[in-house]
This record gives structure tokens, C-alpha cells and sequence, in this order.
């Protein structure tokens, strides 16, 4: 094969696009809300269904939650190769800056079941000037 490099049938491309939502937000009581558009596309060679989630949310004062569940937005979508999924949702934070992290659980079509990785990505507030 000349060391070439096959693609797994098994990946998933995860991109997160997080925004901060001030009429939500009420930064004098520690309240900081954020909504964040995830674009979930199967780049592997076998279609693959995204079954539960499970994300990691740290806030700036190194408070950790951990958020598990089934499926996203009440969904469990199926994706064919090639094909992408995109949802919104939202997370609040005690502090005006954090992280979110984690992973989605995939089963493939031949029943393997597999983690797909979410690359952490920030929650900011923009500061304000005063």
C-alpha cells in the first residue's frame, strides 16, 4: 500500500461556535449565559448515529460539571458519510469566562461503537467598558 495513510471509517468532525447572550445574562448576580452552534459531520466511511453526550464545563474559578445525556436537542441523529448535523444549545456560567470539553457517543452501522471528541473551546463574556 506504500504506507499511505487510510481514513477510519469511524470519525466525526465536531466544530463549535460559541456566543455570549447579554439580554440572558445578568453579570451583577453571577449569571452569564452563552449559546453555542455545534456543527457535528461524519468524515468517516460508515454512516455512525450519535446516541448521548457527554461534556465537561469548567468555569474561571476551576469549578468543574459535567453534563451527561441522550442524544442532543432531544435528537439522536444519523449521519451518512459526509453528511453534518447542526444544533444549538446553551450553558450558564457563574463566571463571565469558561471552557466546555467533552465527548459524543457514536454507535457505526456495524454496531461499533465509538467516542468522538469535542476539542474545547471558550466561553467569554465580552468585557465591558465603563
Amino acid at each position: 500500500m506504500g504506507g499511505m495513510i487510510e481514513s477510519s471509517p469511524y470519525s466525526i468532525q465536531i466544530d463549535a461556535e460559541p456566543r455570549y447572550l447579554p439580554d440572558q445574562s445578568r453579570p451583577g448576580r453571577d449569571h452569564y449565559v452563552f449559546a453555542y452552534t455545534i456543527t457535528i459531520t461524519n468524515t468517516g466511511t460508515i454512516a455512525a448515529q450519535l446516541v448521548s453526550r457527554h461534556w465537561i464545563i469548567t468555569d474561571a474559578d476551576g469549578k468543574v460539571r459535567e453534563v451527561r445525556g441522550q442524544g442532543v436537542v432531544g435528537e439522536q441523529p444519523s449521519l451518512e458519510p459526509g453528511e453534518s448535523f447542526r444544533y444549538t444549545s446553551g450553558c450558564d456560567l457563574p463566571t463571565e469566562v469558561g471552557t466546555m470539553h467533552g465527548s459524543y457517543q457514536m454507535v457505526a452501522a456495524d454496531g461499533t461503537r465509538f467516542d468522538a471528541p469535542i476539542a474545547a473551546f471558550t466561553l467569554a463574556a465580552p468585557r465591558t467598558l465603563h
